[in-house]
């Protein structure tokens, strides 16, 4: 990571707050996955400020005409660049909320590949180094422009990605310190707006972004083609998890909650000696599970209100998610069929959506009376009587008798590794053919009751 560059400032920032997730992205991921996000600033309410950086002049010459249509949703562009011929005098570069600073070639930005978008009701950001020649090895440098490779990581959150701006702001006053202000106070506004502000629908930006990522994969050439497919994919996984998060960071009782019902879920599938296959679906189907909206209240949980589960649809449109959608849609079914939306009973209800729904409407039982002020084992025996009395009704009745065996097991001192997933190494939840899953840990196990 090259000292001075945003990407090492932001990392040095967080070196004692919660860790970022690096990973690598080729260059043919990166194009995808900016092109997504710039679009989505297309539809936003609300105008953004874009900041980015391109590395040399050629490549912003590239977007410029692109660009030139972003403005007009923009509230101020600001392009970073070692310069190139026709690097300011581009029409794009003429408009008057585009700002065209052209930076030192020796500078550490001019190796770094950035899209911020910071707005009231949108923010995404893409922040990325390349790699140097001695990061490739012994192959060095790929002859193929789109498989270059970048380190760096993707966000939607807002406040990760406001820091990041003022971050950039603060390396562009040495260049220009009068757009360094207009700038800063551009962001003060938006900050100021955002809390009043309705926010875009994630759910449909995360299905532009995942649309994009499909159709590069379906494009992708050249001898390392299944590396560039996999890096694809990964974003694509990467897209929903980082919904998931975002849902977790909102809500205020318990930002641990995915965590939480995957943990579960795979440990009950491991009492019930499941293939390590099934244990990764109820894995990834744990973390995911809240990406379906829902807003129809059952006894401990909820249901669905609209059978057709909108964000379970989003993810079957990657294929390897079709089977954690169908689990998430049916996680609402009830062993004596008055559940939704299919109105399954028994054994209709797919297994992992029937532990899925147990392991779920668990966790937040225990979690409200946690934050109604009880403690201990107490609460974690009060939960499973109250389960116990609707077994073969809501519940199936094997399923409680796991669920109790797994209850005693934590009063005993059983350690569940409850951890949030490295986001941007996610291939290993889909790998058909990995069995391989981290053993994490978390202090948060032992002071949660879990």
């Amino acid at each position: 990571m090259l000292q001075g560059s945003i990407l090492q400032k932001l990392a040095v920032a967080h070196a004692e707050k919660r860790p970022l997730n690096f990973g690598v992205y080729y260059k043919n991921t990166l194009v995808a996955l900016c092109h997504a996000l710039e679009d989505c600033i297309l539809s936003c309410s609300e105008p953004p400020l874009v900041i980015t950086a391109f590395q040399r002049g050629k490549w912003y010459l590239q977007e410029a005409d692109r660009y030139n249509e972003l403005a007009q949703k923009s509230r101020q562009v600001a392009i970073m660049a070692a310069p190139d011929a026709g690097f300011t005098e581009h029409p794009t570069s003429q408009l008057a909320n585009v700002d065209v600073l052209g930076i030192d070639p020796s500078d550490p930005v001019a190796q770094e590949w950035h899209l911020m978008i910071l707005g009231s009701s949108y923010t995404a950001m893409v922040l990325c180094q390349e790699l140097s020649e001695a990061d490739y090895g012994t192959a060095g440098k790929p002859a193929t422009d789109l498989e270059r490779k970048f380190y760096g990581f993707w966000t939607f959150e807002p406040v990760l990605v406001q820091e990041t701006v003022e971050i950039a702001i603060a390396h562009m006053q040495t260049y220009n310190p009068e757009l360094a202000q207009k700038l800063t106070n551009q962001v003060k506004e938006i900050v100021a707006a955002a809390p009043n502000t309705e926010q875009e629908d994630l759910g449909s930006i995360v299905s532009c972004v995942v649309d994009y990522l499909q159709t590069s994969e379906a494009d992708s050439t050249g001898k390392h083609q299944q590396a560039l497919d996999n890096n694809l994919v990964s974003n694509e996984l990467q897209a929903f998890l980082r919904l998931a998060q975002l849902i977790d960071n909102a809500d205020t009782n318990n930002q641990m909650t995915t965590a939480e019902v995957a943990a579960l879920a795979e440990t009950v599938g491991q009492m019930m000696d499941l293939p390590a296959w099934q244990l990764k679906r109820l894995r990834l189907a744990g973390l995911l599970h809240r990406v379906a909206p829902c807003t129809v209240s059952v006894e401990y949980g909820e249901a669905p209100s609209c059978p057709l589960m909108p964000a379970a649809q989003i993810l079957r449109t990657m294929p390897r998610m079709s089977a954690i959608a169908r689990i998430i849609t049916h996680q609402n079914e009830l062993w004596n069929g008055t559940g939704q939306p299919g109105g399954y009973a028994g054994e209709e209800i797919p297994l992992e959506s029937r532990i899925l729904g147990l392991v779920t409407a668990f966790q937040k039982r225990v979690t409200d009376l946690q934050a109604a002020h009880h403690s201990g084992d107490s609460v974690l025996m009060q939960v499973l009587a109250e389960f116990r009395a609707k077994q073969g009704e809501h519940w199936e009745p094997k399923l409680v008798d796991t669920l109790e065996l797994l209850v005693m097991g934590l009063q005993q001192g059983l350690n569940l590794p409850v951890v949030l997933p490295k986001i941007s190494a996610g291939m290993w939840l889909i790998d058909a053919q990995g069995t391989d899953v981290p053993n994490f840990n978390d202090k948060r196990v032992k002071s949660s009751g879990y």
